[in-house]
């Protein structure tokens, strides 16, 4: 089994927050990153992808059909967006990185699959340079 690595950049805002908690227990809870007036990252996504090479191109995938459908089902959506407000796909959930990615996964899972034998094996989401999750479909 190969393992094939591709990553993205962009930049989004949020909020964290329970609609169905007090201010003070969501400041108490997500403490600045509750602010009204929203918060910033500069993200970093890593894509892995996993397969045996095709014996005629010696690839899993080819890197520019990963990067394409990359671009066109995530960064087109979320890149100098408002997670909550502004991204459809996060409509209504909590803007988490751990939610976040969860979505991430299911959008790049679907799109793969038509068009390549290879498959997601962990996606990484950097919010900052000390802070990531990773996430392995399950």
């Amino acid at each position: 089994m190969v393992y094939i690595s591709r990553t993205e950049h962009f930049n989004a805002a949020h909020r964290l927050f329970n609609p169905n908690w007090s201010e003070e227990k969501n400041k108490e809870v997500f403490g600045p990153c509750a602010n009204h007036n929203w918060h910033g990252h500069n993200f970093e996504l890593i894509v892995t992808v996993k397969g045996e090479p095709d014996a005629d191109t010696g690839f899993v995938i080819d890197l520019k059909v990963l990067a394409d459908i990359i671009k066109r089902e995530i960064i087109d959506q979320v890149d100098h967006k408002n997670l909550n407000l502004d991204v459809p796909f996060m409509q209504g959930k909590m803007a988490s990185c751990e939610i976040f990615i969860m979505e991430i996964w299911k959008l790049l899972d679907r799109a793969l699959e038509p068009v390549t034998e290879a498959r997601l094996h962990q996606i990484r989401l950097y919010e900052t340079p000390k802070n990531f999750v990773d996430y392995y479909g399950e």
